[in-house]
């Protein structure tokens, strides 16, 4: 009932004012409860957070936004909600929340200062580090092996700008591709199209784990930088990003978090089994005990 209260707050001076100003710009609760429906947006291969298996999109993000679908569900005291989902990429993910047309964005999005000029985050639910992969026999174990070589990465991610800014500092001579999707950028790996594919290490682990022939590839490369992952929303919702925020701190700290990660990263998952079996980082383990959604740009 607080939410509804606080909700009730903002919209009644809305109303009350000359015109619409910003703050009354969003309103997700009232939509959803108008419509009784939501709309989750999801990636297609960005595995183990939001991919597709036999289907459907599963994954981390994906477990954790069904969670708070549930509660959203409870909230507004409603007898069903039904939820609609809808296929993003990586370049329209944020104009796919920025003009309504999803109300939650549950991939593996990075939130930075940039982008929360157009949106807004919940708290992180993980932390990423951006490396690279390469075929195994490539002899390339980290970036200064690139010289001259062929990178790719995935069109509208954060790596490209951090491939750009290590080809000026290096001196490299970086010839810089990009794939529409992770899965497009793997391919180019595999049909030697490129040496390296540069992204946030763990889709990484993910789409060699899931490829027919793992060990002709690995990981490799210091941490360029640490890719803070959260739910997307519209901007200007406080009243909706308040009540996602408090769910996932309590999510976080009562071990639901931690649970939905033993499954994800700990396990095999669908839908080859493939276990990533990657360590929860000190990061995240802090970030489970102390939630915040403050990140450093």
């Amino acid at each position: 009932m607080k939410v509804i209260e606080n909700w009730l707050k903002i919209v009644i001076p809305c109303l009350m004012a000359v015109g619409i100003p910003l703050s009354c710009a969003a309103d997700t609760f009232s939509h959803i409860k108008e419509t009784q429906t939501i709309t989750i947006a999801y990636r297609e291969s960005s595995l183990p957070f939001s991919y597709l298996a036999d289907g459907k999109p599963v994954g981390y993000s994906m477990d954790i936004c069904q969670k708070l679908v549930e509660n959203i569900k409870k909230e507004l005291k409603l007898s069903q909600l039904k939820v609609n989902y809808l296929l993003v990429t990586s370049s329209n993910r944020i104009d796919t929340i920025v003009d309504g047309k999803a109300d939650l964005e549950c991939g593996s999005t990075t939130n930075n200062a940039e982008r929360r000029k157009q949106v807004s985050f919940t708290i992180t639910h993980f932390f990423a580090s951006t490396r690279m992969l390469v075929r195994a026999d490539s002899g390339i174990k980290n970036w200064t092996d690139l010289k001259d070589k062929k990178v790719v990465t995935t069109k509208g991610t954060t790596t490209v700008k951090l491939l750009h800014d290590r080809d000026k500092v290096r001196g490299l001579n970086l010839r810089l591709l990009e794939g529409s999707d992770h899965k497009e950028s793997f391919v180019m790996i595999e049909n030697f199209q490129a040496d390296a594919f540069s992204m946030d290490d763990v889709l990484l682990y993910g789409l060699r784990a899931n490829n027919k022939a793992p060990d002709k590839f690995v990981v490799v490369g210091d941490a360029l930088s640490t890719e803070p992952y959260a739910i997307m929303l519209r901007k200007d919702d406080p009243v909706f990003k308040e009540f996602l925020d408090r769910e996932l701190a309590r999510m976080m700290t009562e071990g639901d978090i931690s649970k939905l990660y033993e499954k994800w990263f700990k396990k095999p998952i669908p839908p080859n089994n493939a276990n990533l079996n990657m360590p929860m980082s000190f990061l995240l383990r802090d970030n489970l005990r102390f939630p915040s959604d403050k990140v450093a740009d």
